[in-house]
């Protein structure tokens, strides 16, 4: 096993982080306003769209815990990551939202919909999501590429303040110009780390015919239930994908910095379709591994360890010091998206709103440059301190979507109000963690493995001596192990919560609705003008919205010119499914090879 970091490695890393600080830079030049620093003044180019969605959708820890997770339990496994694989057609529907709001930040949004409190309770939110999320990502690179120099050449700690320093480099001066064109970039190294161990492992295990004489059956299957993924579990992860990506806070940048709509929904779209299909490589390096450990002898600690043992076993001079620049790439390209965005959100929502009112351009550029800078800096704090990354990830993502209920019920329904959107976040986060508290509590010594049967088991003993030591017994924590069905019935309880209490109480503003939602019915494209320099009419030009105000679907008038008012959404909508089907078909077919 090599532990020995060559001088050709040496070369590899150096050579990456002065030319990525350098193009981030030189990129930078052009930044001259807070628009541009935010957005990059809405010109960017579809194809650098899609390496922003990609590089800023992928970071280090996915691999691992993905070649990890067929390495334990098959390929299969690979709904983990493609848990949004059924969603992201939905992206191509969802991304104009947020061009078409002539907003900076989610927060914006969300005080344009339901007022200024519930816009200060989602910015705090998403502060707190932004510098959790890199200092696990941080964290999470660094681990890798410490296990993969043998654990000690290089320490965790160490490759977090390197790569941090880099991008805060460029992101400090370059915005999200400068993040946008690097993650175009980075996301080429991305590619690489996903599939550069795979001819190389082949070669090891004698290919497809020496895996499958030495792996189980099931290993090879696309869809099993011995990876612990039914058909129920894989449905509402993708509700978690789907509500908890409307309110991430980094949605907004990755979908409305194009110059176009439409370069907006292929970069969003089409760059989590590139993940998607780089998730394939993932899954290959777990079977390759899992098929080494057998055939040599080997043991791993942990299935998590698998990745790090293939880059060790498999890479060569040179290529360790580009495997290790590829985790960099999957880490910083993310990390400098979310430190733009955070400044955004401070100087935006807080610092405008609540402190300075009338800060020229200059003052909030400024101002964002230092709070991204100062918030990314506490992010890199919790990485020193932070141990385990998995569960942090898994987190953030639940809480997104449990906040996602009244992002997503304000833009389908017209009549969702703030005291519904109140009573949504509060309920919704109520039941999830009642139910996973409920899960931890044991009977006999024994804890429930479904929530049926923790149920089950409260409803018998109510009204006993037993129910109060049983109801004693479980555990308290902020981040409980993801399950489906809390999560499901957290959903429906956010949704339930939403329609019923927006029903029953005062209706908000018709004026501030009706300029809400009359901004998304028009064409948010400069060429979308009319002759009298109002924004055409986002149906005349074969663009409507399919989601937008569901309930409208009761009335004549939307059924009317259905074709041509909404051909956009229809096209792509279409071609994003069958993009779905031909990566599922992809995957199956390799895993028909060797029979």
């Amino acid at each position: 096993m090599n532990t020995q970091l060559s001088w050709l490695d040496g070369v590899v890393l150096v050579g990456y982080f002065i030319g990525i600080t350098a193009m981030g830079l030189w990129v930078a030049r052009r930044v001259k306003t807070s628009g541009g620093y935010f957005l990059g003044d809405r010109k960017l180019k579809w194809w650098i769209m899609v390496g922003q969605s990609f590089g800023t959708g992928t970071h280090a820890e996915q691999p691992v815990a993905q070649a990890g997770a067929v390495f334990d339990k098959g390929f299969a496994t690979i709904w983990y990551q493609w848990k949004n694989m059924l969603i992201t057609p939905f992206y191509w529907l969802m991304a104009p939202w947020y061009r078409r709001s002539e907003r900076t930040t989610i927060g914006e949004m969300v005080e344009d919909r339901y007022g200024r409190r519930l816009a200060l309770a989602y910015t705090v939110f998403a502060i707190a999501y932004f510098v959790f999320n890199q200092g696990a990502m941080l964290k999470g690179a660094g681990k890798v590429i410490a296990v993969a120099t043998g654990g000690e050449l290089i320490s965790a700690n160490g490759v977090v303040l390197a790569m941090t320093l880099a991008f805060l480099v460029y992101s400090f001066f370059g915005g999200l110009v400068a993040s946008a064109y690097t993650d175009f970039v980075q996301s080429f190294l991305i590619i690489a780390l996903s599939f550069l161990l795979i001819p190389l492992g082949l070669m090891r295990v004698g290919g497809f015919e020496g895996m499958r004489e030495t792996l189980p059956p099931d290993f090879f299957r696309v869809y099993s239930e011995v990876s612990q993924l039914d058909a129920f579990t894989i449905a509402m992860l993708a509700v978690n994908g789907l509500v908890g990506i409307c309110a991430q806070p980094h949605t907004l940048s990755m979908n409305a910095t194009g110059e176009t709509e439409r370069a907006g929904r292929i970069g969003q779209t089409y760059g989590s379709m590139v993940k998607r299909f780089c998730t394939i490589g993932w899954a290959l390096t777990g079977l390759i591994v899992a098929a080494m450990v057998i055939q040599e002898g080997h043991t791993l600690p942990e299935r998590e360890a698998a990745f790090g043992f293939a880059c060790r076993e498999l890479l060569a001079p040179g290529l360790v010091g580009l495997m290790i620049a590829c985790v960099l790439a999957a880490n910083m390209s993310t990390c400098s998206n979310f430190m733009v965005n955070t400044g955004a959100l401070f100087t935006r929502n807080l610092y405008r709103e609540y402190v300075n009112p009338d800060a020229n351009d200059r003052r909030l550029l400024l101002m964002g440059r230092v709070s991204g800078l100062l918030l990314t800096l506490l992010g890199v704090v919790f990485a020193l301190m932070v141990e385990h990354v998995l569960d942090a990830f898994l987190f953030t993502e639940t809480i997104a979507a449990l906040m996602g209920i009244m992002f997503l019920g304000g833009i389908l329904w017209k009549r969702a109000n703030r005291w519904g959107a109140w009573a949504a976040t509060f309920i919704s986060f109520g039941v999830y963690y009642a139910l996973n508290y409920l899960m931890t509590c044991k009977s006999g010594g024994d804890a429930f493995t479904t929530l049926s049967q923790a149920w089950s088991h409260a409803v018998s003993s109510w009204g006993t001596d037993a129910f109060g030591s049983f109801l004693g017994s479980g555990d308290v924590k902020l981040v409980y192990k993801w399950m489906p069905g809390p999560f499901g019935w957290a959903m429906v309880a956010g949704f339930g919560a939403l329609i019923v209490v927006s029903l029953i109480t005062r209706p908000e503003s018709s004026e501030r609705m009706a300029a809400f939602f009359e901004r998304m019915r028009h064409s948010s494209d400069e060429d979308a003008l009319n002759p009298d320099g109002t924004r055409a009419l986002a149906a005349d030009r074969g663009e409507d919205l399919l989601l937008l105000d569901l309930p409208g679907w009761f009335t004549r008038e939307r059924w009317a010119r259905f074709g041509s008012r909404y051909r956009e959404d229809l096209i792509g909508f279409a071609l994003g499914w069958l993009t779905v089907a031909g990566l599922i078909f992809t995957a199956w077919a390799l895993m028909q090879i060797g029979t």
